[in-house]
Order: structure tokens, then sequence, then C-alpha cells
């Protein structure tokens, strides 16, 4: 009865794992209720298939549910789903043998004793097992685009296993030297198993702050999204507004029109009507792309030219951006502009050109962004221009956002400074 609770309890351990290693690596394809279910019914056929008591069997076993798990639930290709249940198995069967040999070599004592050495033995090799997966997955996720942001110093929390396993040496070695007696001896079983619980229960509690932090940044980004589309509907109420006064007062111009031309004095009249055709109060209603958010971005920082005297140009091709999350476009053009913006202004005859285009035969959108630029950027080791904000809270943080919205595409950047032409040029490239 001791080796069913244990074989549970054990199998238990492992969904939880695997759980926690998929949920913070891959994007899921189906609900969590779902997700649930299946893992459930696995490891139960996985724990009536263990009952067999044939090792290879368990094995095989073991890395075929969690290829079905990974593969259905969660939006892998199957060799990649073959590629990560082959590292769990063999992460599980090396710290079971692992444990196995420090308990022989060092503890012999319990691997007499029938049930506290066998629960020991458990809990040890399922600590283990739980401490490098997520050393591991703590790895993939530093690698792992198209994700959610994973902070580097949650690699602090694997003192949490580290010090359980220490915890785990100290206790086979008093036992070592000293056998537990009754009721001495449940009790460190019973602290053994919820060590392992607590290792769990922190982890999980970890991996659902880390969910609620990315909901608010998303509450924030669509926030933000909503500011922009109101000053761009305020933009167009404007516009509107000053149209209207430009017909009121368009009496007043023919007068001063036709007082030039019985001066005959043409070359003024052509510049006065010309002045008229050019006026954005006579401009049709402002659609620089056609996908709404990038549209928004793109009027706001259009004023901010106009007002800077800085002649802004877009040439963006229909139907490119619509793969890229609206928080990734918000932080890759609001950076990229709002670093062209303060390069370009209180220069004579300013401009800042934007092109977006998809590369022929290749699945690559081309992003350039050419603008004037004064002086030649001081460059950091990778390549990259040293902002020379006064602010040094926030110094450099438009490049890391735009370098990380880059590698969450699988993309590149390259800058550089043309001396001839005295402008700055951005080159980027994501994969679709």
């Amino acid at each position: 009865m001791e080796y069913i609770i244990l074989l549970i309890f054990s199998f238990f351990t492992e969904a939880v794992i695997l759980w926690q290693y998929a949920a913070s690596l891959f994007s899921p394809s189906h609900s969590g209720k779902k997700r649930l279910t299946l893992l459930s019914v696995l490891y139960v056929l996985l724990f009536f298939l263990s009952l067999l008591g044939q090792t290879w069997l368990n094995i095989i076993s073991f890395f075929v549910i969690n290829t079905v798990f990974l593969y259905i639930m969660f939006n892998l290709k199957l060799l990649l789903a073959l590629f990560h249940s082959a590292i769990l198995t063999a992460i599980m069967g090396i710290s079971e043998l692992a444990v196995l040999g420090m308990i022989s070599r060092f503890f012999p004592h319990f691997l007499l004793e029938a049930s506290v050495g066998l629960v020991f033995y458990t809990v040890f090799s399922k600590i283990t097992f739980f401490a490098v997966v997520y050393l591991l997955s703590w790895l993939f996720k530093g690698n792992k685009a198209a994700q959610e942001p994973y902070g580097h110093s949650e690699i602090l929390l694997m003192f949490i296993p580290l010090s359980s396993i220490l915890m785990m040496f100290t206790l086979l070695s008093i036992g070592e030297t000293t056998a537990y007696a009754p009721p001495v001896d449940f009790l460190v079983t019973i602290c053994a198993v919820f060590l392992l619980l607590v290792n769990l229960l922190v982890f999980g509690i970890n991996q659902y702050n880390t969910k609620r932090s990315q909901e608010y940044a998303d509450l924030q980004l669509l926030l933000q999204k909503e500011s922009d589309s109101v000053e761009y509907y305020e933009m167009m109420l404007a516009q509107n507004e000053n149209q209207s006064i430009l017909i009121h007062d368009i009496k007043k111009h023919l007068q001063s029109i036709r007082l030039l031309n019985e001066k005959n004095d043409s070359d003024k009249i052509n510049d006065y009507i010309q002045q008229l055709m050019e006026s954005s109060d006579l401009k049709e209603t402002t659609k620089l792309c056609d996908h709404e958010m990038l549209n928004s971005i793109l009027c706001r920082y259009q004023r901010h030219c106009n007002d800077k005297h800085i002649i802004f140009h877009t040439d963006i091709r229909s139907g490119t951006v619509q793969h890229i999350y609206p928080r990734d476009l918000t932080s890759l053009f609001c950076n990229l502009l709002e670093n062209a913006v303060e390069s370009a202004e209180n220069i004579p005859d300013s401009f800042i050109e934007l092109t977006v285009q998809k590369k022929e035969n290749s699945p690559f959108l081309i992003i350039i962004l050419i603008n004037s630029c004064q002086n030649t950027p001081v460059y950091n080791p990778e390549g990259l221009p040293i902002s020379h904000k006064s602010d040094n809270g926030r110094h450099g943080f438009g490049i890391k956002s735009i370098k990380k919205v880059i590698k969450q595409y699988h993309g590149n950047l390259q800058m550089y400074y043309d001396n001839d032409s005295g402008t700055f040029h951005t080159i980027l490239t994501l994969k679709q």
C-alpha cells in the first residue's frame, strides 16, 4: 500500500513539473481545463502501466505520454515536442539514478529501511528532477522568442530547490549516524514530503504572479493604444474645424487674390495659391497606412514633426504589419520614431522617411528609417548608438525595447551614419 501511495505521489509530482515546464515555455493551443483533463487522463494511464513493473515500458510510456501532451495541447511541431519530451525523460531517469547512487554511496543505511528509505529516495529524486527542469526551462526561456518576458532575477528562485537538496542531505546524514526512532521517523518523512510540496507551491505562485504581471502590462499597452486613438480622432476633429475656418475665410482669400491680380503681380498670386493648396487644412483626413494602430502612431508623430518643422514621409505597404502584435507594434515604431524626431529636430530642412515593405520571395518584413542627424553618434560595443538623454534612469531603454521586439520576431537590426548626407539609417528585418 505504501508503494502505491508513493507511486501516485511520484506521478502527481511529475505531472505538476511537466505542467509548469510547458506553461513557462510554450503557447497553449487549448484552454486550461482541457489541458488539465488530458494531463490527468494520460498520467492515470501512466500509473496503471507502471504497475506492470517493466522498467523499459515505464520509460517509453513516459516519453510517449509527454510527447502527446505537448504536441496536442501546445503550439508545437512534432519534432519539437519529441525533443522536449526526450529531455524530460532523460532528466527524470538521470535524477533517479544519481540520487540512488548518492544514497548508496553515502547513506547505505537508508536503503535497508523499506518505508523511510523509499520516501526519502522518492522525494530527493523529485526535488532534483524539479531543480534541473526549472533551471533548464529558465535557460530555454532566455533564448526563446515570441513568448512572454522572463526576468533574469527569477534564477534566484533556484536557491529554493538547492536549499531543499541540502536539507535532504542533512536529514540523511543525521539518519545515517543516529537511527530515527518512532515517531521521529514518521515526522521526518512528512517533513520531506512537505519540502517537495513547498517547492512546487512556491514556483506555482511565482508563475501565477508572472502571468498577472503580464496581464497588467497588456492592460497598460491597451490604455496606450486607446490614448493614441483618442489623439488621432482629436486631430481629425481639429483638422475639420480648421477646414471650416478656411472655408469661412475663403472670401477674404479671394479678395486678396483679386487685389494682387489688379496689380498684375502673377508671381505673388501663384505663391499665394500654392500656399493655400499646400495648407494642411485643405488636405483630406489623414490616413498613412491601412493598419489602424500603426496609423494612429504615425499620425501622432506626423503632428510632432509638423510642430518641429520636420518633413515626415512614410511608405507603408498594405498588409505588411498585420502579423505584429499591437504591443510590439507600439514598442517598435514609437521608439524608432521617438529617436528619429529627437535626432532630426533643430536641424534646417530636416526630414524623416519611413518605409515598410515585404522582401520578395522571402518571409521577411523590411523596415527602413532614415532621418536627419547633425552629429556622428557614439556607438557601444554592440555597434548601437548611445543615447544622450539627460535622464540616466531611462538611458538606452528605447534601443533595448527595439532589440527585444526584433529578437522576438527572429529579426536583425542594422544602424549606421552617412557622413556625406548627414543622415542616420536604421534597417530592420522581421520574420513574418
